[in-house]
């Protein structure tokens, strides 16, 4: 059996999807370790993974909580600049500290998010096998895909592509201290010079969350690149979905995920759109908002205001999603078949809902835009539209046939076996 490191951001959805995807490897005997600062570890709930500590000195328990909340809210320029420093430190911290670590456990292969450089960079220089994976957009680039955290659509013309390549040249000025860390541990690590976090990707395999027939079209994705959906366990590990008083009118299940669930003002205005077009409300602020906001949003006219709520068999449920646009609750309303008012915040939640709004499974507000009426006119045209339902069940259907974590975890396995690419079968061709 073999002994997997895992590396990834400090962030809830992303240690949800690779704790799912370690799942199938321990069923199968295999160890999974995830290597982080000290605070992550609650970030874990299945008790048979290992969790091992670096970074007390620059990393202290306690700081995660300022990482995050910065992560969230980063504010203006100089907010951005304070998140991009956060994610700087956080690699140099892994290059520095995990190496002697992971000789230290024993391990023989990593599972490297693609968010963190530091696991290809760990990896190739200490000659293990690595896996990386998407659990956000891919960071795969190519000139007619503009960059995940730009909102416009696919380059077809040369105006378009030009907007990619200027876009792309601001984005990595922007991230220059992250690219000065990348660069001096590669220098250090005697690997050739790399800059940028597609430039960390592993040889061997790559794993995405997303599927062929969401993403914008690829022409130059690797032959190890994975397509495989969602990375979840299976959705009868979720708790029953429990709405007492729930009539025949439409269901609106709103969520704007774990790191934006404290936008008061914008939950306010999607309850009140609901209330004024008489439908049911059920949201999920996952933990952001006290029990005063809760009885504010109750009053505005969410039908049920709750933590956290079993989101598949919510979104089974519902007729309209209203989302920030995450990868992973699209991802999920797809699966569900359910059209999605989109209102993308941070990250690459402008290149997820770029990408509804192309395959026709939904629309898209600008949450500074997203007045009461504007929201309003959105769930109108949502739920009199039926295509909106009709492509998001198709595109369903191939996130129902992806492969998930089962696949990904085979993949895993083959290539920490083998020390060997694992190619995708002919069936799925990107």
């Amino acid at each position: 059996m073999s002994h997997f490191a895992v590396i990834a951001p400090p962030f809830t959805s992303h240690f949800r999807a690779l704790e799912a995807l370690a799942a199938p490897l321990l069923a199968r005997g295999h160890r999974v370790t995830f290597v982080h600062q000290a605070d992550a570890r609650a970030l874990l709930r299945e008790p048979r993974l290992g969790f091992e500590a670096v970074g007390a000195a620059s990393h202290p328990p306690g700081s995660l909580a300022r990482i995050v909340a910065r992560a969230a809210r980063p504010g203006g320029p100089l907010g951005l600049r304070r998140v991009i420093a956060d994610l700087a430190a956080g690699t140099d911290m892994l290059c520095r500290e995990a190496p002697a670590r992971l000789q230290a456990l024993g391990v023989d292969a990593l599972i490297a998010d693609q968010m963190e450089a530091a696991g290809g960079l760990i990896a190739e220089h200490l000659g293990l096998p690595w896996v990386s994976v998407a659990c956000a957009l891919p960071v795969n680039r190519e000139p007619r895909l503009p960059l995940p955290v730009m909102p416009w659509g696919y380059a077809q013309t040369p105006f378009q592509l030009q907007l990619n390549d200027s876009s792309s040249r601001v984005y990595d000025h922007l991230m220059a201290p992250h690219a000065r860390v990348i660069e001096a541990h590669a220098a250090a690590f005697g690997l050739p010079a790399r800059r940028a976090l597609h430039e960390c990707l592993s040889p061997y395999a790559q794993i995405s969350q997303t599927v062929s027939a969401f993403d914008f079209p690829r022409a130059a994705l690797p032959g190890h690149f994975h397509a495989l959906g969602p990375l979840r366990p299976p959705s009868h590990h979720e708790p029953a979905l429990e709405l007492p008083g729930l009539d025949a009118r439409p269901l609106v299940f709103a969520s704007l995920g774990t790191l934006q669930g404290g936008r008061l003002g914008l939950f306010r205005r999607i309850a009140r759109a609901c209330r004024d077009l008489e439908l049911q409300l059920l949201l999920a602020h996952c933990g952001a908002l006290d029990a005063s906001a809760e009885r504010l949003l109750e009053r505005d006219g969410a039908t049920w205001v709750t933590d956290f709520a079993p989101q598949r068999a919510a979104l089974a449920r519902a007729d309209i999603a209203v989302t920030h646009a995450g990868l992973n609750t699209v991802m999920d309303a797809l699966l569900a078949g359910t059209p999605m008012l989109t209102l993308p915040i941070a990250f690459d939640q402008p290149g997820v809902a770029a990408r509804v709004v192309h395959h026709g499974a939904g629309l898209r507000l600008l949450p500074a835009l997203a007045s009461r009426r504007a929201l309003r006119q959105g769930l109108q045209r949502l739920l009199a539209e039926p295509a909106y339902a009709a492509r998001a069940a198709a595109l369903g259907e191939a996130v129902h046939h992806a492969g998930g974590a089962v696949r990904a975890a085979q993949i895993i396995e083959a290539v920490a076996a083998s020390g060997s690419p694992v190619e995708r079968s002919p069936a799925h061709v990107d």
